[in-house]
């Protein structure tokens, strides 16, 4: 509906009768909201307006914007959320995953057919005809558009996943979202509690279909570093809490007891008298996240505190720690009360036997770099000086083996200077393989280091990558390192885009997930334009000193393999 750009009517505030008669549709179209988030999906005292404007094809519509954003769009008396509202509350819709590709289809207008859609273990969500329905991608559940059914899930289940599925009304990048602040989808990690039952038909159908679609795709299943949808839900490296289903508290209140946990984790035991003052930005990023036990994930929007600062103004109240402001904006933590007791009798949490279990038993081993070799391809312009030792035109060397041959060709044909043993002489195939036409008349003798120097730089680049437990892979060419780029969006906010892990063994939905935590702020996987299978990783600000910290310190990368280091932020520079 909003694939092109559409005309705006008008653009006026909303009066006070208006904004309460919104809420309560609101609560009406969308019962599973609460009382609290209707009020704060449609405030009562911030700006909000309306905007009547035509679609491309002369729809009419009714658009309602807070903060910038349009939060919510009405369509012939109906109401539906927008992506914005939907990274909010992820849940509020019943959701269909499909592949990152097929969401370029959907901006461009095209509905999502049925082939397209990815079965879960847990099975298809109930929908009938005609509900609304949010549409998310692999391995994130932060949903990337909204469409209306156009069959029952039993319909779907029937038709063997033919045909089309959903009338797709708007999506992440077309006009309506471009008509927001163009902010893009947060991570959102997939669910990791059991499954519920599902018939055994519907069961049936998703073996049936999944088999199908490794049939049909291949390598395509591959997508989102290598995971398929069953293993990225297993994850305990992308989960969220994992609560206990007998555990009555509730979410809000668990990610209360991680926060203070991690907090007091960290000043006991990571934060030195030499630290301080510290960053608060710093002492969240290097020392709190990292003291968040295996498989839990921390997210301080998610506890009744909503921000650090209002976390560590409770702490400074009750004389853990004391944070002043040293420069405009910039907050720090400059003293620390190490003989509280809040912080003394402290006790640093042992692993549990299921975290145990889970690191011992998972599919998700520590991250090891592949060993990069360099090697060298004889081209057929060199084809006649390899020959003698047995290779010809398209034949893979090492530096070493390269050498070698040389060596021994130059000693086979006498070719080593009788007078001076680091000299030799240039026979006609030397010459044709390693001189420049200018040089074939006036160059008669090379010395060691230059010849064989000089005949490396005339061989094809190849290389050799080993990773841990597989065999070598070896291909044609250069190893592109891993690119990190910084981007304008048009908000006039800067991104951090990485691309080419894939090529080093790196799940970029894995990386997406560690820094979204890190740096406390979105990410998004999306596929490389240009490239072919292959995803890049958008972080909201210039985040590349995480990123390195990430790639160098932790995965033990070689510098030399990673371009674009040199853009992190200066040292008191704003990102």
């Amino acid at each position: 509906m909003f694939a092109k750009a559409f005309r705006v009517k008008s653009n006026t505030a909303i009066k006070g009768s208006d904004r309460r008669k919104l809420r309560a549709d609101v609560t009406a179209a969308f019962p599973t909201l609460g009382t609290d988030q209707a009020s704060e999906l449609v405030p009562g005292k911030e700006e909000l307006n309306i905007v009547k404007l035509y679609a491309h094809r002369g729809d009419a519509v009714t658009v309602y914007v807070s903060g910038g954003n349009p939060v919510l769009f009405e369509l012939e008396k109906n109401l539906y959320p927008t992506v914005y509202t939907l990274w909010s509350y992820p849940d509020l819709l019943p959701a269909f995953t499909t592949w990152p590709l097929v969401l370029e289809k959907l901006v461009g207008g095209a509905d999502l057919m049925l082939p397209g859609i990815v079965v879960p273990p847990a099975g298809l969500p109930q929908v009938q005809k005609g509900d609304l329905c949010a549409i998310v991608l692999v391995g994130n559940r932060a949903p990337v558009a909204i469409g209306v059914a156009a069959m029952s899930t039993s319909e779907m289940l029937t038709s063997g996943l033919k045909g089309r599925g959903f009338s797709v009304l708007h999506t992440y990048e077309d006009h309506l979202w471009r008509s927001g602040d163009r902010s893009s989808p947060p991570f959102i990690a997939p669910l990791t509690l059991d499954p519920p039952d599902v018939s055994e038909e519907q069961d049936d159908m998703r073996r049936l279909t999944l088999e199908r679609k490794e049939e049909e795709n291949g390598e395509d299943q591959q997508m989102c570093g290598e995971k398929t949808l069953l293993e990225a839900s297993e994850d305990p490296g992308v989960g969220g809490l994992n609560p206990d289903p007998a555990d009555s508290k509730t979410l809000q209140e668990q990610m209360d007891e991680l926060l203070q946990q991690c907090f007091l984790h960290a000043l006991k035991c990571r934060v030195k008298k030499t630290d301080l003052p510290l960053l608060t930005s710093t002492f969240l990023g290097s020392h709190v996240f990292s003291c968040c036990p295996e498989g839990r994930q921390l997210d301080i929007k998610k506890s009744s505190y909503k921000k650090l600062s209002k976390f560590l103004q409770q702490m400074q109240q009750e004389q853990i720690i004391q944070v002043k402001e040293l420069s405009k904006g910039v907050e720090s933590i400059v003293a620390v009360d190490w003989k509280h007791p809040r912080i003394t009798s402290f006790v640093i949490p042992e692993p549990s036997p299921t975290s145990q279990t889970i690191q011992e038993g998972s599919r998700e081993q520590p991250y090891h770099p592949p060993d990069i070799k360099p090697l060298y391809c004889v081209p057929a312009s060199m084809s006649l000086l390899f020959q003698e030792s047995g290779h010809k035109k398209g034949s893979i060397l090492e530096g070493s083996e390269v050498r070698m041959i040389i060596i021994n060709y130059a000693k086979k044909n006498d070719l080593v200077d009788a007078d001076n043993k680091n000299l030799v002489h240039l026979d006609p195939i030397l010459c044709d393989c390693i001189l420049e036409k200018s040089e074939q008349h006036t160059v008669m003798k090379l010395p060691w280091d230059s010849l064989l120097t000089r005949c490396l730089e005339k061989l094809q680049p190849a290389y050799q990558v080993t990773f841990p437990g597989q065999e070598p892979i070896v291909k044609k060419g250069t190893i592109c390192p891993i690119d990190i780029t910084l981007a304008q969006r048009a908000s006039n906010k800067k991104v951090t885009v990485v691309r080419n892990l894939e090529a080093y063994g790196l799940d970029p939905c894995t990386v997406a997930a560690i820094l979204q935590q890190r740096c406390q702020a979105s990410t998004t996987v999306t596929p490389a334009p240009g490239a072919k299978d292959s995803l890049q990783v958008q972080i909201q600000g210039n985040q590349v000193h995480h990123l390195g910290r990430l790639l160098l310190e932790e995965y033990q990368l070689p510098r030399k393999h990673i371009q674009g280091l040199e853009k992190a932020p200066k040292p008191g520079k704003k990102k």
